[in-house]
Formats: C-alpha cells, sequence, structure tokens
C-alpha cells in the first residue's frame, strides 16, 4: 500500500475509505481462505501503530494500540465473503471465483457488508491512533475470519485471544441493516440476534423399483413424515412467546423417477433465544426422527442418524447498560433522529462468542443503515423491494454507511477509553 511509511496521524488523514473498501469489495474471500484480506488489514494497522499478530484461528489478525492507563477497548470485524455471484452491476463488483468446502467452483461476493465492517472498522483505528491524545487505555482490533461458518470467533479463542492479548473490558462491533437507510444507526438491547443450529438427519431404507414399494423401505416417505412432525416443535413444544424456528432447507434423495431410493439426507437450521429452548428444539428432532422411523417400521437397523454439527452459533446478548449508555452517545455523535431501536432478528452472529467467556465481558453491535437514498424513497413510495443481506443484488451506499459507522464507532470507542473500565 502506498501509505506504509505514513505516520499515524497523517494516515488516519490521507486514508482513503472509498478506495480501501472498493477494493476489498473486488477481492472477496471465503471463510477460511481470507489470507490476502488479513495481510491487507494487517499492513495497514501496523502502519498505524499497532502491534499486529497474524494467524490467529487461522487468518485471523489482532493488533494492540496501548496507549498508557486505563479500559480496554475491543473493535470486531469479520472479514469473510458469501458463494454468491454479484450481480449488482456496479463498476468495482466482484468477479472472484473460488472453491467452496463442497468442493464446487462458485462466484464470491461480500454479500453481508464485510466489507463495511472491515472500512469502518480500520479508519476507526486510525482515527484513535492519530488522536492519541483524545483518550487512555489500550485498543484492540480484530480481523475474525469465517463468521459465516459460525466458526472464527471460536477459533480466534481456542487459539488464546483473551491469554495471548489484553481482555477487553468491553467489545464493540457492527453489522450493515439492509432494512435502514444509510446514515442511520440501529441498536437493540438484550437479545438481538438467535442461537443457531444445523442439524442433519441421515435416513436409511430399502431401495427397491418404484413400482414395487412393498419391496422396498422408502427414506422419501419417511423423510416427507419427519418434515410434518417438525413444524409441531415450535407450534405446539414451545411457548408461544418464546421465539423458535425449525427449517429444513434442504433435502436430497433418489436419482430417477422409477427408483425407490436406499437414503435421504435432511439439513436443517434451527433458531432460538434461551439455551432451555435450544436444547428443546435439538431433543425434540432426534426423538421425531427416530419415532417416525419406528413407527414406519424400519427397525433398528434402518434407525436415523441425526448429526448436531460443531459449527454451533450462540445467541447474541447485547449488555443493556453498555447499550444504554452508548445510544446516548451515537445520538450526540450522529444525532438524535439518526438513532433508531430496531427489531431483534433469529439471524446468526458469532460475536456472540466474545462475550460469553468466563470474563463476562460487555458487549454492544449495533446495526448500521446501508440502503441508498434514492432506493429508500423508492420503497417508501411504492414498496420496491429493498435487496436483502445475502442477495447478489445487495448494494449498499458506501460513503454515507462507513462515514455515519465510523462516526458512531469513533465516539464509542472514545466515550469508553476515558471513563473508568466495568468489573468483569
Amino acid at each position: 500500500m502506498s501509505c506504509l511509511l505514513a505516520t499515524p496521524a497523517s494516515l488516519a488523514e490521507s486514508f482513503d475509505r472509498l478506495a480501501f473498501y472498493k477494493y476489498l469489495h473486488r477481492h472477496p474471500e471465503l471463510s477460511f481462505q481470507e489470507e490476502s484480506t488479513a495481510t491487507y488489514l494487517a499492513d495497514t494497522w501496523r502502519s498505524a501503530g499497532f502491534e499486529v499478530t497474524e494467524s490467529v484461528g487461522g487468518f485471523g489478525v489482532v493488533g494492540v494500540l496501548r496507549n498508557g492507563e486505563g479500559p480496554t477497548v475491543m473493535i470486531r470485524m469479520d472479514t469473510d465473503a458469501l458463494p454468491i455471484t454479484e450481480q449488482t452491476g456496479l463498476a468495482y463488483a466482484s468477479t472472484q471465483r473460488a472453491i467452496e468446502q463442497t468442493g464446487q467452483e462458485v462466484g464470491v461476493m461480500h454479500a453481508c457488508g464485510h466489507d463495511i465492517h472491515m472500512t469502518v472498522g480500520t479508519e476507526t483505528a486510525l482515527n484513535l491512533a492519530g488522536n492519541r491524545d483524545a483518550w487512555r487505555g489500550t485498543l484492540v482490533v480484530i480481523a475474525q475470519p469465517a463468521e459465516e461458518r459460525g466458526a472464527g470467533a471460536r477459533a480466534m479463542l481456542e487459539d488464546g485471544l483473551f491469554e495471548r492479548f489484553p481482555i477487553p473490558d468491553y467489545n464493540l462491533s457492527l453489522h450493515t441493516l439492509a432494512t435502514l437507510p444509510a446514515g442511520k444507526i440501529g441498536y437493540v438491547s438484550g437479545w438481538m440476534m438467535a442461537n443457531v443450529d444445523s442439524v442433519d438427519i441421515h435416513l436409511k431404507g430399502v431401495g427397491g423399483h418404484g413400482a414395487y414399494p412393498h419391496n422396498a423401505r422408502d427414506p422419501v416417505v419417511l423423510a416427507a413424515s419427519i418434515i410434518m412432525d417438525l413444524q409441531t416443535l415450535v407450534s405446539r413444544e414451545i411457548a408461544p412467546i418464546d421465539p423458535g424456528v425449525v427449517t429444513v432447507g434442504s433435502i436430497h434423495a433418489g436419482t430417477k423417477h422409477n427408483i425407490i431410493p436406499d437414503s435421504a439426507t435432511l439439513q436443517l437450521t434451527v433458531r432460538s433465544y434461551s439455551d432451555a429452548t435450544r436444547k428443546a428444539l435439538l431433543d425434540g428432532i432426534k426423538r421425531i426422527a427416530l419415532k417416525n422411523a419406528e413407527a414406519m417400521g424400519f427397525g433398528a437397523e434402518l434407525a436415523p442418524e441425526v448429526i448436531m454439527k460443531d459449527e454451533y452459533t450462540p445467541a447474541l446478548w447485547n449488555d443493556p447498560k453498555l447499550v444504554a449508555r452508548e445510544v446516548e452517545v451515537l445520538k450526540s455523535a450522529i444525532g438524535t433522529g439518526n438513532v433508531i431501536e430496531v427489531s431483534k432478528e433469529m439471524g446468526g452472529e458469532d460475536f456472540a462468542r466474545y462475550g460469553r467467556t468466563s470474563h463476562k465481558i460487555p458487549s454492544f453491535m449495533m446495526r448500521v443503515g446501508v440502503v441508498p437514498e434514492a432506493l429508500w424513497q423508492q420503497h417508501q413510495t411504492d414498496g420496491t423491494p429493498l435487496p436483502s443481506l445475502h442477495s447478489p443484488f445487495f448494494a449498499p451506499d458506501p460513503e454515507k454507511s462507513i462515514q455515519t459507522g465510523v462516526d458512531a464507532m469513533t465516539a464509542m470507542a472514545l466515550d469508553l477509553l476515558t471513563k473508568e473500565p466495568s468489573p468483569n
């Protein structure tokens, strides 16, 4: 990068946020493949005076800037992109392709705003590095891989994030919001995003000719029965005021019209907030799969195999006391009318893990509006759809979104780095 020899102060002043953002947008990398992205961030942080450590939990990066006695604040950015072929038509659209974990070649796109997250986090870090008279304490910035797989936070923690580096008194992060106009910041106090579990159900059958089903044990029929019964878990076993979702997102079985297959596989996503609801849903999935197989006479040798995937993402809790304090800071920084309480969601975010360790660190993830003004007005006028996160048409207003995010994140970091740390 051309700014590698710049001083921290001049680097903050000369930082070209749009060039930085567009580079990241053009060069997305899939989960566990974020090597070039990590290097790009590490070089920038190092040039601003941060002590930088690479390869933490895979392609994770940690930057530490010490500035006297005081609190420690961590700002987390996620770095991975999605296996989506971009269709925005932007001049800086991604044309990258890569090999996904399944072995297939896919298009790659920052369709969840991680390029916004990295740009906001990096510019905030440069601002603080160039203005050290305004704060005291330690700033830790982390570039976390594999958020889309729900695995990166755990990998960094298991690689000693809170043993090898300063333990934060506060954790901050951000996430784009595709239903909020650029220039606005959204917040949620308490539960913000859900527990996310992935479950595979492998069904065994006895294959045969479609004309002679009595000589087979049809796993497709078993799959259909299980799918329908799974719908009763949330509607009949979970309290109506306790959120839960069980979705069968994929079913694979068979090869031809007239062949009864000998196996079928269901892939589920399971969402909840409380640990009790999570357990009830996971236990119920296993019970329903086994009972349906038994009821249909599949026998013990053909019992379904229910696999709870390791890439579990815990529910995200925004510390209410921290949120209440920082909302006032946000209102002062960007205007009261631009700070909006938004709804919690059933999506997942592994930023949650940093606040759920034994250190019990107060954490807050804000939402950054990204919808361009013209599109927002169309949406308000005639209901023009807003491209969602994970859409190939997702196209934020980068200048306004990043500026707002930087103003908000910088203000919160300065607030926390000029006050006494909270007891953990």
